[in-house]
């Protein structure tokens, strides 16, 4: 049975891999740098030793190169004496100096071509990291990008690593298992959503239908008042409920999406909501000097517009001013009224609260401001909003 080396390696875990792949890394990075020193250095020092050598002649009186060679031997095997003392010493010393010579040549060169493998073994070995390090954290890699590719509209795809039982593969298990978890929650969501969105309309469109039937004109004196609160209530009831539920919808994400024009959209919820600006005495203006148009939910983003109008006009006092304008990918809505604390800004955006009237206000239902953030992060965006200069609010939404 033969072993295939590649199988073995694939099979091994990843810490494993990854500890035997820098082992022999730097194994072969240290066996080539001391073989590239020793060649180097050989031949370095042999280049620099051909220039210093022993030669044979007469010691001068002064000192200089001493005899050197074979020299015949007495009965005993004892050597005669070649030259005197004074010569022996400067033969001594001459070669002295050539051995330290050959010695410092050598440190040199070791020292030199050390210094210029290490550099180079350095930069070879860097590189090679870089790619055995990319190819270790591929399967990250790809793990990281399918994760970015799954929200909440495509739940039901799964990483799906194979490989050998090792800490990568019980991660992307792990995170499968999450999402297995996360798609049931959602599921169960939008299926209470849909249930909930029949189950409480309906008896309140039956109640309202009784009220208006059962207490027709004529009444006795007093019934017509009881009547009006009942069918208010009534109605503020089908307002809560849908506003509710849009928040729900919007906290989902976006299911379909399609080009919407946003500016034709805001001038037509504008001239829808004309009656109820008459009747607050608020003036309504739309300024699209260009045409935006958005990738997104065309009934989300008639919700985002309606209620940021709605409440512009809302809280406003008589007389007061809503201006409508999109530009450069960005639609502001900015009104008139009461000053704004600015510390109390970021609270108008969490749901059921109101400006002076948290939970008790007699309008409105702390929603509208909620709604729009959550509609705007379902478009990959979100809504800022900061005190106008002469009082009132100014709601910001830039789109991507």
């Amino acid at each position: 049975m033969r072993l295939n080396p590649r199988a073995l390696l694939r099979g091994m875990p990843f810490r494993a891999r990854l500890t035997a792949a820098f082992s022999l890394l730097f194994l072969l990075a240290g066996a080539a740098l001391l073989a590239f020193v020793v060649l180097l250095a050989r031949y370095g020092t042999a280049q620099q030793v051909k220039g210093i050598e022993i030669t044979k002649g007469e010691v001068p009186s002064g000192g200089g190169f001493a005899t050197v060679g074979a020299q015949p031997t007495d009965p005993q095997g004892a050597l005669p004496p070649l030259v005197g003392p004074r010569d022996d010493f400067a033969m001594i010393r001459q070669m002295d100096q050539t051995v330290q010579a050959v010695q410092d040549t050598a440190l040199r060169q070791m020292v030199l071509w050390s210094a210029v493998g290490l550099l180079v073994m350095a930069v070879l070995a860097g590189l090679l990291g870089r790619w055995l390090a990319g190819r270790a954290l591929g399967p990250v890699a790809a793990m990281t990008a399918a994760t970015r590719r799954i929200s909440e509209q495509n739940l039901h795809q799964r990483l799906a690593l194979t490989g050998p039982d090792d800490e990568l593969q019980r991660l992307a298990d792990t995170f499968d298992t999450m999402l297995d978890r996360l798609e049931k929650s959602f599921e169960s969501q939008r299926r209470f959503v849909a249930n909930a969105s029949h189950e409480l309309r309906t008896p309140l469109a039956v109640q309202r239908t009784s009220l208006e039937v059962g207490l027709a004109d004529p009444l006795p004196d007093g019934l017509a008042d009881v009547r009006e609160d009942l069918l208010t209530a009534n109605r503020e009831a089908e307002r809560l409920i849908t506003a509710l539920l849009l928040l729900a919808r919007s906290d989902r994400g976006l299911e379909e999406t399609e080009t919407v024009d946003l500016s034709a959209a805001a001038r037509l919820v504008a001239a829808e909501l004309v009656p109820e600006a008459e009747g607050e005495q608020v003036d309504v203006e739309v300024s699209a000097d260009r045409q935006l148009t958005v990738l997104g939910d065309p009934v989300l983003l008639r919700h985002l517009l309606t209620n940021l109008v709605r409440n512009a006009i809302q809280y406003n006092h008589p007389g007061g001013r809503v201006r409508v304008l999109i530009d450069d990918r960005t639609l502001t809505v900015a009104n008139t009224g009461p000053p704004v604390p600015a510390d109390r800004v970021p609270d108008l955006f969490e749901p059921f609260r109101r400006l002076g009237q948290d939970r008790v206000g007699t309008t409105g239902h702390g929603l509208g401001l909620a709604i729009v953030r959550s509609i705007a992060e379902a478009h990959g965006t979100g809504a800022t909003a900061e005190p106008g200069r002469s009082g009132g609010l100014v709601v910001t939404v830039r789109f991507p």
